[in-house]
This record gives C-alpha cells, sequence and structure tokens, in this order.
C-alpha cells in the first residue's frame, strides 16, 4: 500500500505557499480600492486552511521518498496547484466557469501561456497579479523539479545530470536545501532587474513586475491583449529578448558562475547550440517578414528575433501577428516551438540536450554501419554517453510525438477543426502558449473552445510540463499493484 504521507506533506506545504500569495493581490486590491480583495483574501485563507491542514496532520513523519511517491508528490503537486490556484479566477467571476479558471491556473503554473481571457486592459489589477506570481512560482518549480526530482526519477534522459543535480551540487553548497535557496536567489535576482528595466524602459509599476515574472519564468502571460506588441517599443522588446534567453538557459550553471566558474557557461554544449539555433532562425524568419510580411529592414529583424525568441523559448508573448508573414513563417514558428530550451532551466519543450543526445546517438549507428569494425564513442559535454541515456531519450523522442498526435485526435473528436485541433496538442504539449490560426492563434484565444477541449488542453499542460513519463507512468495498473 503506498504511503501518501509523505506526498500530503509536501502539498501542504505547496499549497501553503501558494494561499500566502494569494495575500498579495489582495493587498494591491485594496490599496485600489476594489472589492475584489475581498475574493482573494477568502482564495487565500481556504487555500491556507486545506494546505496548513495537510501539513500539520503529517508533519513528524520521517519524509523519504520511494520512487513510486516521488511521481505521485511530482503530479499531484501540480494538479493541487492548479486547482486551488483557480479558486480567485472563477470566484472573482474573470473565469466565467470553473473550467475556464482551471485552463488559465493551469496555463500559469505550467508556464504555458495559454488564455481564455480577453480584455486584459480593463481587467481588475489583483487579477493580472495573480496570473503573473502564478507563472512565476510555477517557473521556480519546474527549475527544482528539472534539478531535483526528474535526475532521480530518470525520465527522458534526464538521468545524464544526476550527478550535475547531486555530485555537483555538493561541490558548490554543503546541503540540498542550499541549493534550492541558490536557485531561487538567482531567480529573484534575473526577475528583479528583468522589471527594474521594465520600469526604466517605460512600463508602469504594474506592468513591469508582470512582465519581469512572466518573461524570467518565460510564461507570456501579458497584462495586455496585445502581449508585448501593446508597448510598440524596441527597447522593452531587446530586454524581454534576453531575459527571455537568461531564463531559457540552465541555472545550476549561474550558481557555478557565482562561485567563479564562468567558463562553465560559455564551454556548455547546450548552450552553445540553443544559441546557435537562435542565431540560424532568426535571419530565415526575417527574410520572410520582409519579403511577405511587409516589415522593413531593422524593424523586422527585430520582430524576427524577438518571437523567433519568444516562440523557441516557450515563452509565447508576441509583438506582431506573424501569420501575416505567410504560410511558412507560420509552419516554421509551428515547428521550432517544439525545441525548447535547456535543461533546469523555466522553459519547455524537447530540451536541447535531447536533440543533441538523439543526434549524437543517430551518427553513431550511421558510424558503425559504414565502418563496422570502428569504436565510436558518443559523448556529451566530454562525458561517455550510456545506451540508457540514448535508448531514454529516443523513447521520449517517440512518446513526445505519440502524445501530441493522440491529443490532436483528441481534440478533433470534440468538434474542433484540424488547424485548432493540431495546433492547440501542439502549443499545450510544449508549453508555448499561442497557437496558430484564426482561433488560438497570437490574435486570438482559447476562450471559445467546448469545455471538453479545455479540460483535455489542461491535461496536455500538465503532461508537457511534467515530461510525459512522469504523469503517464500513473496510468499503469503495474504501478499501484507493487
Amino acid at each position: 500500500m503506498l504511503d501518501f504521507r509523505p506526498v500530503f506533506l509536501v502539498i501542504g506545504a505547496l499549497l501553503s505557499v501558494l494561499g500566502i500569495a494569494m495575500f498579495i493581490p489582495a493587498l494591491l486590491d485594496l490599496g485600489l480600492d476594489d472589492p475584489a480583495w475581498r475574493v482573494f483574501a477568502t482564495s487565500g485563507c481556504v487555500t491556507l486552511f486545506v494546505g496548513g491542514g495537510l501539513w500539520m496532520s503529517t508533519r513528524g513523519n520521517k519524509v523519504e521518498f520511494s520512487l513510486r511517491q516521488a511521481f505521485m508528490m511530482t503530479v499531484l503537486s501540480w494538479v493541487s496547484l492548479a486547482a486551488f490556484g483557480a479558486l480567485p479566477l472563477y470566484w472573482s467571476g474573470t473565469a466565467p466557469t470553473y473550467t475556464d479558471a482551471f485552463f488559465e491556473s493551469m496555463s500559469g503554473i505550467t508556464t504555458t501561456g495559454s488564455t481564455i481571457m480577453s480584455g486584459l486592459d480593463q481587467m481588475p489589477a489583483g487579477v493580472l497579479l495573480w496570473r503573473g506570481i502564478l507563472q512565476w512560482l510555477g517557473g521556480l518549480g519546474v527549475i527544482v523539479m528539472a534539478i531535483a526530482v526528474l535526475p532521480m526519477l530518470q525520465v527522458g534522459g534526464m538521468q545524464l545530470f544526476q550527478a550535475e543535480a547531486f555530485d555537483t551540487a555538493e561541490k558548490i553548497l554543503p546541503r540540498a536545501t542550499q541549493i534550492s535557496s541558490g536557485l531561487t536567489s538567482i531567480y529573484i535576482l534575473f526577475t528583479t532587474l528583468c522589471g527594474i528595466f521594465y520600469y526604466m524602459a517605460g512600463m508602469n509599476v504594474l506592468d513591469a513586475v508582470i512582465h519581469g515574472m512572466t518573461t524570467v519564468a518565460t510564461g507570456g502571460l501579458s497584462s495586455h491583449d496585445a502581449s508585448i506588441g501593446y508597448f510598440q517599443s524596441a527597447q522593452i522588446e531587446m530586454i524581454a529578448i534576453v531575459f527571455m534567453i537568461l531564463g531559457s538557459l540552465p541555472f545550476i550553471l549561474y550558481i557555478q558562475a557565482v562561485r567563479g566558474q564562468w567558463h562553465k557557461l560559455f564551454l556548455d554544449s547546450e548552450i552553445r547550440t540553443f544559441l546557435l539555433f537562435l542565431a540560424l532562425f532568426v535571419p530565415i524568419v526575417t527574410y520572410y517578414a520582409v519579403r511577405f510580411g511587409g516589415e522593413e529592414g531593422l524593424e523586422g529583424m527585430r520582430h524576427a528575433a524577438f518571437n523567433v525568441v519568444s516562440i523557441m523559448t516557450g515563452t509565447g508573448y508576441s509583438s506582431t501577428d506573424y501569420t501575416a508573414w505567410g504560410p511558412f513563417a507560420v509552419g516554421f514558428f509551428f515547428a521550432i516551438m517544439f525545441i525548447g530550451g535547456c535543461q533546469g532551466s523555466t522553459a519547455c519543450g524537447l530540451k536541447i540536450f535531447r536533440i543533441q543526445v538523439m543526434y549524437k546517438t543517430m551518427k553513431q549507428h550511421i558510424n558503425r554501419i559504414v565502418f563496422p569494425h570502428g569504436i565510436f564513442v558518443k559523448r556529451f559535454n566530454g562525458i561517455p554517453l550510456g545506451d540508457d541515456v540514448s535508448a531514454a531519450v529516443m523513447s521520449f523522442f517517440f512518446l513526445y510525438f505519440v502524445s501530441f498526435m493522440g491529443l490532436g485526435i483528441l481534440l478533433q473528436l470534440t468538434g474542433l477543426d484540424f488547424v485548432t485541433a493540431l495546433a492547440g496538442a501542439g502549443t499545450v504539449i510544449a508549453n508555448v502558449g499561442p497557437g496558430v490560426g484564426d482561433v488560438i492563434g497570437p490574435a486570438g484565444n482559447f476562450q471559445p473552445l467546448n469545455d471538453v477541449a479545455k479540460w483535455l488542453l489542461s491535461f496536455g499542460m500538465l503532461l508537457g510540463r511534467l515530461e510525459l513519463l512522469t504523469v503517464l507512468v500513473l496510468f499503469m495498473p503495474r504501478f499501484w499493484t507493487e
């Protein structure tokens, strides 16, 4: 029988943090004399009561997680945070149904950035801030999960970073709790700097705070319907590009850089490959933006660079309607949104290291066919890659696209057209935000979709954010019988 007490202990602590966070928008609305503060205060009390109750009723037990408990804890934590994070959105009437509220909350906590809301420019300040807080907390949770949990669960080749998560980390700081503290400090520092730069570039305080949180979290929820395009500022877009990239790099390397090991940031092959992809993609999109989208010179390059970085990192901001750049540009954006950023970052998608491992595995296989007596050792950052890592990554690729196609088929069965269903499945699995097409493209949102589709999409966000296997393993009967 699976012991749920350690699981409930962690969920209780996380819900308590979420409940306390709800009082921040409550104080903002109270200061603005907006009666919506009562909704956030009530939601905070309810969440804190449930979370505190779970924590108090299970504390005192020795916290040791088995593999099955770790899987359960990871999935249930994200579902619980999304479920309670939806309360203020639903009770305030901002989301007309709980389905809509849960979709928006799951989009926030998984840093997806898809939204059912319109009229953001007239929306209560507390609601806008709460969406930003959800993404900020989700981004922090993703970093900790990628460094401390997924390597242990050996999900999709993440065992490659088990030594980096533990052995290397022990050389940097004495205990795992201090590692989490170091990650949080860097995350807060980046968020603060980003917000300050946004404010200096012309944003008001609320916009700067919200966009600072959602940029570093590579989440993309904005306080305006037109997203970053609302500001029509090259300076703001450049700031966003810098911090979207910073949020997409391995945070463990930032800790090492603080300890004097700056060279690792420049020598890491995953970072170099990530930046190489961006350098290749921006000129391609610039050509189509200028040639078919009517953009001009440097302005076309600016919009191309911004949207390439935004889509590839999974942030999902938009500075203009890139669907007007022609069908190739739309298809190109749809393809690169699956790539994602580096492991141990707030970015999502397949992750650069998996693309590298797949390339090296295929290269080794071809070399063995051509030179059957040769010895070929595949390496990642100078470390030999075991066959278990290659097998895990190749399996992940297969499962990733099976999940994408399966979800697309299910969405079509709910009545969505082919383009909307396929784009919706892709954007939630990759945790990007906007899709393509007239309905859920950068100029639309997910509100017109039916409730069944929204629940399927919410599940897709969870599936993509938790690296597929973490969720799917719970549907295996053997998981519950051993």
